[in-house]
């Protein structure tokens, strides 16, 4: 038998009710078997509509992969959205409760060969789909959104010739007008610069695990818009 360390968020975790798991399950027996059998323990999870990432040890995996003794295993939502050995380009990349400060994570990006910094700034609107917006709740999976943000920080880098990249996400509450996420990127030229700006914050949608909780006049919602799982994702057998 293998003893799981199991990890529920967001949606999940309000469903289940916890968190945290310790469950064991006999070896060879799946991530998606193991979440198969959450659903028959907690059938609040049975109804949930969205689909569902799966994790171990912090990195993504597909549903066949077999965890082994141990191991901690996250069931991933769909999401909303200073390190040693990163990449040279790879500046602070953070979460945290406090503002957000623009100008200082400008400022870290800074250098005597970039010729231009671009900036991406998500803020808390008042309204949404109709819905009139009172504020947002942020909740992440810290340490593998950490891991996950720098892992897009690097692939910016490899893939257009930046100077310089800094991101921060807020998690907690979030009003109105409110910064939530940042990114700045330098660059010796503007079209490399928005080119990896625009990369980084669409795929931090897509692949970082920080969910958003709105809260609007007459309700709540979680609101996801994961859409796929990162490419190659590695089996085990």
């Amino acid at each position: 038998m293998n003893r799981l360390h199991l990890k529920l968020f967001a949606t999940f975790r309000e469903r289940a009710r916890t968190s945290e798991l310790e469950r064991e399950f006999p070896e060879g027996t799946s991530v998606q078997e193991i979440w198969e059998a959450l659903k028959r323990e907690f059938p609040a999870l049975v109804s949930h509509r969205d689909s569902v990432g799966f994790a171990v040890n912090q990195e993504y995996v597909e549903g066949d992969y077999l965890p082994g003794n141990d191991d901690e295993v996250a069931f991933i939502p769909p999401v909303s959205g200073g390190v040693g050995g990163d990449a040279p380009w790879v500046g602070p990349i953070t979460i945290g409760r406090d503002e957000i400060d623009v100008a200082a994570l400008e400022r870290e990006v800074g250098d005597p060969g970039a010729g231009a910094i671009v900036t991406f700034v998500g803020t808390t609107r008042r309204e949404n789909v109709g819905r009139k917006v009172i504020r947002l709740e942020y909740e992440a999976y810290e340490s593998m959104a950490l891991s996950e943000m720098r892992k897009l920080a690097r692939q910016a880098g490899e893939r257009w010739p930046i100077v310089r990249i800094a991101i921060a996400h807020r998690v907690g509450l979030v009003n109105i007008g409110e910064t939530s996420v940042a990114i700045a990127v330098s660059a010796a030229h503007r079209a490399e610069a928005f080119e990896a700006c625009r990369f980084a914050i669409d795929r931090l949608k897509e692949i970082v695990p920080i969910w958003k909780k709105e809260y609007f006049e007459g309700g709540e919602i979680w609101v996801g818009c994961q859409t796929s799982h990162p490419p190659e994702l590695p089996h085990r057998h």
